[in-house]
């Protein structure tokens, strides 16, 4: 088939970055691109329309190439327990086992390789070309056996491979040259390298370019820049930033273990006055105006964790505004599966293991104006317990009541994730705080405008820094003589 594999010399060296940037770029010159990653591990995922999750990575690369998200163009997701075992996500559905000690002999080269093959095969009858994401390193010499994530997808789909390399985090030439030192006949599939996150005079770093040529007789394809103020929906923990900011908003995030689906609370950080921090330990919560308790992998885990570090009963202790998403909004209520939680909102959970994922359409209960668009992705369900006096209902789906809020605002969850991607509902939260802090309103602050300019703005990078013409020679042309799976 027609495309090209973006590998990396380590995890977060920039894959994702450059494959959103590229299938921006392609889309703006008319090629119908398709992303794909066969098997991304990520707790932070999205909800196709026809109610299939995939990593949200991949969503992101879909909408920069104008596309709906659908599962093929992310097979298999792995979502951490914990160190040694993942929930497995197989064709967008729940699988009945779990990635363990066993999964790369009983389940890559089983179900797995499959799903594999047959989504290769749709977008190679649906699209004029793909391009493919692998994952960590391509020369992790143990697992080449048995993955199915990057060499053997560069064989399955017959592409070329471009290896990016993270200048920033130091020993970039080592990384590559070692990296292709163990490749063995998989070398031959790499036909250009590019130099990612490079900060300072470029002039000082052609030496290495033209040395690293030289070396290894592969094109250097570009040296792209560090690039600070544009950014995209992380895929995983790596990207979040721990350090403190501070703003006229101050916005605390609990950062428990298993943390899922944090995107939710991106776009806070485009807002002119408002900032975010990671809480992974107890801290003085009372420098924030507000807390968010984000969606977790594991609500037990997460609400014994809280528990364990004092962060329990400063939340319940805290005076300003607080939100839960999913099963921060679990840890909410009164109860989870008979274990106390805060018991901040009249609600009980039972996590019975049923799983439900699908798309929301609603509005805010209280201005059926405000429209909300989102989605769910939890395991079991809650009782909510409304009084029309204190809690009320926090957003009407499907005429049901969905989620609480107290009558002052104050203290509100819901399942809904992506709640605070919502422009008018973000905007009437923050104007709450802004106005409690006696702060000046703000108008909607417009992110699909901003959303689509970053898009742009990656595809402009690219387009500027990298050798955008050879990079197209290898997308459209499909070379019989390499080695097949």
């Amino acid at each position: 088939m027609k495309g090209i594999m973006i590998q990396g010399t380590s995890s977060n060296s920039g894959k994702s970055f450059i494959v959103t940037g590229l299938c921006r770029l392609f889309h703006q010159m008319g090629i119908k691109i398709c992303p794909y990653k066969s098997q991304n591990m990520s707790n932070n995922s999205f909800v196709t329309h026809d109610g299939c999750e995939i990593s949200i990575a991949q969503a992101v690369q879909a909408e920069a190439a104008g596309l709906k998200p659908e599962y093929f163009m992310n097979p298999i997701l792995l979502k951490p327990n914990n160190n040694s075992s993942s929930d497995i996500i197989l064709n967008g559905k729940f699988f009945n086992k779990p990635a363990e000690k066993n999964y790369y002999k009983n389940f890559t080269q089983t179900y797995g390789i499959k799903a594999v093959k047959d989504s290769l095969n749709i977008i190679k009858n649906n699209f004029e070309a793909v391009i493919i994401e692998g994952a960590g390193s391509p020369a992790e010499i143990n697992l080449n056996k048995y993955e199915i994530v990057n060499m053997k997808i560069a064989r399955l789909a017959n592409v070329p491979v471009i290896l990016t390399a993270d200048v920033d985090r130091g020993g970039s030439l080592a990384a590559v040259v070692g990296t292709l030192e163990l490749l063995g006949e998989d070398r031959e599939r790499v036909k250009g390298i590019i130099f990612n996150r490079f900060r300072g005079d470029i002039d000082l770093f052609k030496p290495a370019v033209q040395w690293i040529e030289n070396y290894t007789g592969i094109k250097v394809l570009g040296v792209l820049p560090y690039v600070e103020d544009v950014s995209i929906s992380g895929e995983d923990s790596l990207s979040i930033n721990d350090k403190k900011k501070f703003s006229k908003i101050n916005i605390g995030v609990i950062k428990y273990p298993g943390i899922s689906n944090f995107s939710d609370i991106d776009l806070f950080e485009k807002e002119p006055d408002t900032s975010i921090t990671y809480i992974d330990r107890l801290d003085d919560l009372n420098i924030f105006d507000a807390i968010i308790l984000p969606g977790a992998k594991d609500t037990l885990r997460a609400l014994h964790w809280l528990k364990s570090n004092g962060l329990f009963d400063a939340i319940k202790n805290f005076s300003g505004f607080i939100f839960g998403i999913c099963g921060g909004f679990q840890i909410l209520g009164l109860e989870v599966d008979c274990s106390e939680s805060l018991e901040l909102l009249p609600l009980k959970t039972k996590l019975d293991g049923t799983k439900y994922t699908s798309q929301i359409s609603g509005s805010l209960y209280s201005d059926l104006s405000v429209k909300i668009l989102g989605y769910e992705i939890h395991v079991g369900g809650s009782i909510c317990c409304y009084d029309n006096k204190k809690y009320l209902p926090l957003f009407k789906i499907n005429s049901q009541a969905e989620g609480i809020i107290t009558d002052d605002f104050k203290i509100a969850g819901s399942y809904v994730h992506g709640v605070f991607n919502n422009d008018r509902f973000r905007n009437k939260w923050l104007n709450r705080i802004r106005h409690e802090k006696k702060h000046g309103e703000r108008p909607i602050y417009d992110t699909s405008t901003v959303k689509n300019d970053s898009y742009n703005k990656v595809a402009e990078i690219l387009k500027n820094n990298l050798d955008i013409n050879f990079i197209l020679e290898l997308l459209r042309h499909e070379d019989t003589n390499f080695q097949r799976e």
